[in-house]
């Protein structure tokens, strides 16, 4: 199930904060950046690079899942082995601005490095 308008409008207002306070600087922007996606309950922040063809490469850093009958949001993120794992960490958390200072305390150096 999707999130409700007024959830995803929410969502839209605090990951576009932080998109902003983590992309890098504009003139490196063309060559990578950040973003994110809504798909069903999920927000996925992908890096997005430029390849040397020209073409567009996303790889995903990090996913929040919200759970709406336990309300929390779960944390993943993609291993090696190019499947979502729980982010032990930080599995769950009850709001969107938790899940993403989780991202940028990062322990672990998971997301960022």
């Amino acid at each position: 199930m999707a999130f409700s308008e007024l959830e995803l409008a929410r969502v839209h207002r605090t990951m576009a904060s932080y998109i902003a306070r983590r992309r890098p600087r504009p003139e490196i922007r063309e060559q990578l950046d950040i973003g994110y996606s809504v798909e069903g309950q999920s927000v996925i922040i992908h890096e997005d690079r430029q390849l040397y063809d020209g073409s567009r490469l996303l790889e995903p850093i990090a996913k929040a899942t919200w759970v709406k009958t336990q309300k929390v949001w779960k944390v993943f993120w993609m291993r090696a082995d190019l499947r979502w794992h729980s982010y032990e960490p930080l599995a769950k958390t009850s709001t969107l601005d938790k899940v993403l200072a989780g991202l940028d305390a990062d322990p672990y150096g998971c997301f960022w490095g």
